[in-house]
């Protein structure tokens, strides 16, 4: 059985197929015993096939469907303990301000930082919306890390760096912060029944394929300042 997330990704090439099938095909005469016995089936997706294989056709009401899942709590949490973990993001491109030398960390940290604000608006009113707290508890007072974060002593060695040794470690510090990141997001699709809510599935995908992105540019930055 095809599962929400698949068809999720089939629709924009599945529909393409459809219009396309519609512009190409003539309806029946009336009156005649020629009329499309689907017409009343209202429209329908189909997913071509792999080589070899017979195409999937999807109806409306199954595509609806899969638009009206709700979310769980699973997806509650990914976007509670998200929040933070971007505000720390945001706390160490402030640094970046002051203290960095390297014109491509300048660079990298000025567009996360201006992506991450854009996807805290979203987080929070995503929760808003749903009548979810925005704040996870107990994250205030220490508890509840989220995978990736700098620790209270990470984060001070940041504070103190200076020059070149502030630009390494911060590239270190961020490329630890996105892999948490990402780890974030494969426990969330690991969990049955989560990010089959719309608007978390493509938050998540675009978390995991932005992040691991930036890494690889870090990476490559980091090598070329050791």
């Amino acid at each position: 059985m095809i599962t929400p997330r698949e068809v999720r990704s089939l629709v924009a090439v599945a529909i393409g197929l459809s219009m396309a099938a519609c512009a190409t095909s003539q309806p029946g005469t009336p009156g005649t015993g020629t009329e499309d016995a689907s017409a009343s089936d209202g429209p329908r997706i189909v997913q071509p096939g792999a080589p070899g294989q017979a195409a999937t056709t999807f109806s409306a009401e199954e595509i609806e469907n899969v638009e009206g899942v709700s979310y769980t709590e699973a997806d509650v949490r990914f976007m509670q303990g998200m929040i933070p973990h971007h505000e720390q993001a945001l706390v160490m491109t402030e640094l970046v301000r002051r203290h960095a030398t390297t014109d491509a960390v300048r660079q990298m940290a000025l567009r996360m930082e201006i992506s991450q604000r854009d996807e805290i608006a979203l987080m929070e009113a995503w929760l808003r919306n749903h009548g979810e707290p925005t704040g996870m508890p107990g994250m205030g007072n220490g508890m509840h890390m989220m995978p990736g974060m700098l620790t209270p002593d990470q984060m001070e060695e940041l504070r103190d760096a200076r020059g070149v040794e502030f630009d390494r470690l911060f590239l270190e510090y961020m490329i630890q912060h996105h892999l948490g990141a990402i780890d974030m997001v494969a426990t969330l699709f690991a969990t049955p029944g989560a990010a089959q809510e719309s608007t978390i599935f493509k938050f998540a995908e675009d978390v995991d394929a932005d992040q691991t992105m930036e890494i690889e540019r870090m990476q490559r930055v980091l090598q070329s300042i050791r």
